[in-house]
């Protein structure tokens, strides 16, 4: 199974504040600044090949050629809810993306996601899509919420986790090996609660000051 599609981003400034959200003592104001500050960093670098296009500007100076964003638009897709963490950051960067939303919850019974939320921009198909989670565990919901986007129409997907591991890797691999995994890391693997090992506990929760 080559590895090509996954990219752990270990960028030393996303290492240092990755060391403080696995902090158990972080508390839920600075887990959620610093949440959005590694999602910041991942956008910069998982929209690297977004594509460029030439125009002409002028400066106080004179013309100068420049090169801006051409063709696809972007959109933002978080996985309710711990994914609304990692937005804000990304709208930053990208102030034109839009942003639809999927909640998913994991059924007892059967343990399959199921979709309880959904809404979408319109035109969801024409745009590449960063569907976000702070964490890729067993990858149901992943692979649930890139399922759904494709029956809307979407062909360019970019799949970013903070945390990742390598079941729910395999799983969203297997499932979607034309989409993209950006981590800021990939941890040993899951317990029997399908939580991460040594991870950070529950993204949201931890987010949203929940228990």
């Amino acid at each position: 199974m080559g590895m090509s599609s996954v990219h752990v981003l270990d960028h030393p400034l996303i290492q240092h504040k990755l060391a403080i959200l696995r902090n158990k003592n972080t508390g839920v104001k600075e887990f959620r600044e610093v949440v959005g500050e590694i999602s910041g960093l991942m956008c910069y670098e998982a929209t690297r090949s977004l594509p460029t296009e030439e125009v002409e500007v002028e400066t106080p100076l004179m013309t100068a050629k420049c090169r801006v964003l051409s063709g696809k638009k972007l959109a933002i897709v978080p996985i309710l809810r711990a994914g609304l963490g990692m937005v804000d950051a990304m709208v930053e960067l990208i102030p034109s993306a839009k942003v639809g939303h999927i909640g998913l919850y994991r059924d007892p019974e059967t343990h399959l996601p199921v979709e309880y939320y959904c809404k979408l921009p319109e035109d969801i198909g024409a745009r590449q899509v960063f569907v976000v989670d702070p964490m890729l565990a067993t990858g149901g919901s992943a692979v649930a919420a890139i399922t759904f986007l494709k029956e809307h129409g979407c062909r360019n997907i970019i799949m970013m986790n903070i945390i990742g591991c390598p079941e729910g890797v395999k799983a969203v691999r297997e499932a979607h090996p034309d989409v993209e995994i950006y981590l800021a890391a990939m941890d040993e693997g899951l317990n029997d609660q399908a939580y991460i090992l040594p991870g950070l506990g529950d993204a949201g929760d931890r987010i949203f000051g929940t228990k």
